[in-house]
């Protein structure tokens, strides 16, 4: 049975941008749970990041 594996490169990517993201986001909350939605935002960063991408195209 062969195993195929990711790239090494995409999660460690993946992980800086959840780093950042999670920094912004909570250095920027006004509160507690400001914070903690800036963390659930920091998991979904790609989607915001898509979504932008997409409207400034306009597709």
């Amino acid at each position: 049975m062969k195993h195929e594996h990711g790239s090494g490169s995409a999660s460690a990517v993946y992980g800086l941008g959840f780093i950042g993201a999670a920094i912004y986001f909570i250095s920027t909350a006004t509160g507690f749970w400001m914070g903690a939605l800036g963390l659930l935002k920091a998991i979904v960063w790609p989607a915001f990041l898509v979504y932008e991408a997409l409207k400034v195209v306009g597709a």
